[in-house]
This record gives structure tokens, C-alpha cells and sequence, in this order.
């Protein structure tokens, strides 16, 4: 096949920034950097937010408050800065995202849990403030929500916690772009190659494009283009955890808090449907399809809450999660490839800290002030613990 070298986007221009993957991560990425005056082509084989980032859960929840690091405070402050930056989008495109700080009840089911929960309640005062309270309570303060018969030894209740509408916060984020005269969205077209050292990359179409720097942030395809950038085998990285989820016609409140138990996420959004998930599987045939473990992800959330106990399912959803190797975001520069960044890897946190991600490239880029990258987030520490592995192996 005869391979196209034009190097430059419709400008005619090589672009400042080329990114790879039109999910929540690569959307606030162009935003950010278009803000910052960078110009940018962002790519993306499908439809934007078709990976990934297309489900309805919209959880916006954080680590526990102890043990404290550098990941934890990362996503704190991801989740306080989230609102005003939602406000900003909506202000600037009359888009609404759905967002709204409804906090998180989670049930104790054992006296052992309580105990550990009563023990948090320092240790969130000092590291989220005032401002968002960690309380134990015998029991829950509507009834229902959730079943006491699940929470035999009352409820953690915390006011950190919040919601969006996925759809709804990818939909902004394109509304922005629309009207950003320095962005170029090119569909239908991936990034199949990076070559560093001519700062270019080849295009699923053939052509070849020249870049300032190159974002990889297209999800579980990300994983190989960054690791054979950096010299590691294709497949060393990361990998991908089918989710399955459900949307449920509630017409439950739209101010009830998020519940989250043993893996069950029960989250309702604005117009009183109900999200229910998520299944995590490593081994999975069809990645699109759901089947019986979502039914039990459902029969599950209707004894958790039995408000939603006669609720019709009005929707399923199925699709591929990246994680990275070591557990936590991938982020910033891939050693041995000068220009060539990843953001990859959010799992199940990226819609609430993806804003902030893309704060710490665009900084990085521009040589601006921007949030530190947490040194798990490191493409050097998942290279590291990829070499462990194969060393173990």
C-alpha cells in the first residue's frame, strides 16, 4: 500500500499536539490544550466516546482516606476541582453533564468494618478538610437506601462523592471543540505507529503525520503503541477488564447519594434513571455483549435498594476498560521516545480525574505550572513492574 507523507492536518500545519483516542481522556486533553493555545488533531477510529467511555455509570468516587499518598491526593483534588470545571464547560457550551455532589453510602455488614470505618473518620478530616464529612450511622438516613437488612451494622455516609452523566459530559466536551478554531477532529482514522525520532506517526488510512508531541490516549490500544515506543513487548503494559452495566427506569430522587457495596455500584442520575454495575472480567469472549452476570449485577442492586426493586431495565451496556499493569493511571512521558506521552490506563476512576490528567501534559508541554505526577502514574514505574513480572515468569 502506498503510504501518504502530507505530515500536516487541514491547516497545513504540523499539529502542536496529535492525539490518539476521542474518549473522556483525549476530549478534555484537546479542550485543555486548545485553551492553552496549542494546536491540536485529534484522531479517533469510531465515534467519540464509543470505547470505554460510552457506559452511564458516571461514578465520581474516592480512594479511602487512609494511608495516605500521592495517587489519593491526585484524585481528591480531581474530584473537588471537577466542579468548577464542569461549571465552566457548561457555562461555555449550555451542554449539561448531569453532574451533582450527591456524597456515598456504603453499608457495614460486619462489626470488624465498623470498627475500621470509625477509625477513618480522623483520617478523612485531615486529609479532605472540612468541607466533605465522613460519618458512621446506624442506619441510613432514607429508608430503602439502602435495604438495613444489607447494612446490619449501619452505613458509612460521605460527602466527597458525586455523579455526571457520561454521555452527557462527552457531549460538552465536543461542544467545545466545535467551536475551537485550533482543533482539528479527524474520525474514522487511529494512530497504528509512533516513530519518536521523526516525531510522526502513521494513520490506520496510510498517511503519515508529523507532530510536536503525540498523546496516546485511545484506551486499551494505547498499551502497545506506548510500549513498542518505548522498546517493551507489545502486550506488557496493560490490558483491558470487560464491564458490564444496566440503566433502570426508576424515576428514583435525583438527590439520593451513590451506594457502593462488594463491588455493586447502585448511582441515580438526574432524570431518576438508575445506573447498576459493573461486572470486572479478565476473561471474556465478546466484549460488547452482556449476558447472565449482568443480570445477577442486577438482581443484586434490586436487593441492595429495594426502591429500584420493580424498575424495568431500559438498557445494557458492555465494553473493555483499560488497566495498566500497575494498577494506577498511566501518565507523562514514555522513556526513550522524545515527545511521545501516555494517558492511559483510568480504569474505573478516569472520568474523575481525566481533566486533571490532561492538566498535568498540557503543562508539561508548554513548560506552564500544573499538577505533579504521582510517581505510580509513571510510565517508568509500569515499565518496572512489567519487567518483574516477566522476570517472575
Amino acid at each position: 500500500m502506498a503510504v501518504a507523507d502530507s505530515g500536516v492536518g487541514r491547516s497545513g500545519q504540523a499539529p502542536d499536539l496529535l492525539i490518539a483516542g476521542a474518549g473522556v481522556a483525549g476530549l478534555w486533553l484537546t479542550v485543555k490544550a486548545a485553551r492553552a493555545g496549542l494546536s491540536v488533531l485529534l484522531v479517533e477510529p469510531g465515534n467519540p466516546g464509543c470505547g470505554a467511555s460510552g457506559g452511564f455509570l458516571g461514578a465520581l468516587m474516592p480512594h479511602s482516606p487512609e494511608r495516605w499518598n500521592g495517587k489519593k491526593d491526585f484524585q481528591f483534588k480531581a474530584l473537588v476541582d471537577l466542579e468548577e470545571e464542569v461549571a465552566r464547560l457548561e457555562s461555555e457550551t449550555g451542554a449539561l453533564c448531569g453532574y451533582r455532589r450527591v456524597g456515598r453510602i456504603l453499608p457495614l455488614t460486619s462489626e470488624r468494618g465498623r470498627a475500621a470505618a470509625l477509625d477513618q473518620i480522623a483520617d478523612a478530616r485531615t486529609n479532605w478538610g472540612d468541607r466533605f464529612s465522613y460519618e458512621v450511622h446506624h442506619a441510613p438516613e432514607r429508608s430503602g437506601w439502602p435495604d438495613m437488612l444489607r447494612a446490619p451494622h449501619g452505613v458509612v455516609h460521605e460527602r466527597l462523592s458525586a455523579r455526571l452523566s457520561p454521555p452527557g459530559l462527552i457531549g460538552a466536551l465536543l461542544s467545545s471543540l466545535a467551536v475551537t478554531p485550533n482543533v482539528e477532529l479527524r474520525l474514522g482514522v487511529g494512530v497504528m505507529d509512533v516513530i519518536p525520532g521523526e516525531h510522526k506517526a502513521r494513520l490506520s488510512d496510510g498517511s503519515m503525520v508529523n507532530y510536536g508531541h503525540i498523546a496516546l490516549a485511545n484506551g486499551v490500544d494505547a498499551f502497545p503503541l506506548i510500549a513498542r515506543a518505548a522498546g517493551l513487548p507489545a502486550n506488557s503494559l496493560g490490558g483491558g477488564v470487560k464491564g458490564q452495566a444496566a440503566l433502570l427506569d426508576a424515576r428514583a430522587s435525583p438527590d439520593l447519594p451513590l451506594v457502593y457495596d462488594d463491588g455493586i455500584y447502585v448511582i441515580v442520575h438526574e432524570n431518576g434513571h438508575v445506573a447498576v454495575g459493573s461486572t470486572s472480567e479478565r476473561e471474556f469472549d465478546d466484549p460488547v455483549s452482556t449476558d447472565g452476570q449482568l443480570d445477577e449485577i442486577v438482581k443484586r442492586a434490586r436487593k441492595l435498594c429495594p426502591v429500584i426493586k420493580h424498575a424495568p431495565v431500559i438498557r445494557r451496556w458492555a465494553g473493555v476498560r483499560p488497566r495498566a499493569i500497575g494498577r494506577d493511571p498511566m501518565l507523562g512521558p514514555v522513556p526513550g521516545a522524545p515527545n511521545v506521552l501516555a494517558m492511559a490506563g483510568g480504569f474505573k476512576i478516569s472520568f474523575g480525574i481525566a481533566h486533571r490528567m490532561a492538566d498535568c501534559l498540557v503543562a508539561g508541554i508548554t513548560g506552564s505550572a500544573g499538577p505533579a505526577i504521582p510517581q505510580s502514574f509513571a510510565v517508568e514505574y509500569h515499565a518496572a513492574k512489567a519487567a518483574g513480572k516477566t522476570a517472575a515468569n
